[in-house]
């Protein structure tokens, strides 16, 4: 049975400011919790309405489908919700393509670029620190586990963009060059702005090639589209260059 303060401490995680106080998170569904069962976090707490996980006895708590809706963030609960710890972040190494995201705060956005990122071998992705949280319950639920897969940091852009001067910076806008006909390197870093103001004009400074991804129909009213969406085509792009030019 879940006692009081087991339903405060979980359902107190939706919000960043106890995230951070506690350094922990929630995982729900069967799949997302295996995930990251089979990952480096640290486990703190299971919970699970059948017989599901019993290899992690000492963490387990059976509880039933009415309890598992008073901790779950969830419409529809999925059987089995986890609590782990936040991990220390490690130093960050910029690898070949490194996704630079400029004020994303859809949860449902970041959660899926961070499955795009793990999907396109994206070890690496930097969040400005107005960015919405890695760990907020809807990101972790759209990342579908890929969170496990890809580090994510967090940092000032203008301070991450100085440090690697040497590294070439790609932003989106709509004045830039074409994707599809501008050439691209195997190892820089790729800048992806705000769902509704796009980058900041700080950022924008420290970019030095700008590319847009052009629009075929007819009647273009489209004002941009979703940034999740944009990102999936810039990595194609990137990832389909670097097998052809090979």
């Amino acid at each position: 049975m879940l006692s009081k303060s087991q339903i405060k401490l979980i359902k107190s995680l939706s919000q960043k400011k106890f995230r951070n106080k506690h350094k922990l998170f929630v995982v729900e569904g069967l799949k997302g919790v295996r995930e990251f069962l089979n990952s480096d976090f640290e486990l703190v707490s299971l919970y699970v309405v059948d017989g599901e996980f019993e290899e992690h006895q000492q963490f387990l708590n059976i509880i039933d489908q009415k309890e598992l809706k008073k901790i779950s963030f969830l419409k529809t609960p999925q059987k089995a919700l986890a609590v782990f710890k936040i991990p220390v972040k490690r130093d960050l190494k910029i690898g070949d393509l490194t996704v630079v995201l400029d004020g994303v705060r859809d949860p449902g956005n970041l959660g899926t670029i961070i499955r795009l990122c793990d999907w396109f071998g994206i070890e690496n992705l930097i969040c400005s620190l107005d960015t919405v949280d890695c760990y907020n319950p809807k990101v972790v639920q759209a990342s579908m586990g890929s969170l496990t897969r890809v580090e994510i940091f967090y940092s000032d852009l203008v301070n991450v963009l100085g440090a690697h001067k040497n590294i070439p910076v790609f932003g989106t806008m709509l004045n830039g060059e074409n994707i599809y006909s501008k050439k691209k390197p195997d190892k820089a870093l790729i800048v992806m702005g705000n769902e509704a103001n796009g980058i900041s004009e700080e950022i924008q400074a420290l970019i030095s090639n700008k590319i847009t991804i052009p629009q075929f129909g007819e009647i273009q009213e489209t004002e941009s589209l979703n940034v999740a969406t944009a990102t999936s085509i810039i990595l194609s792009e990137f990832r389909r260059s670097s097998i052809i030019e090979k």
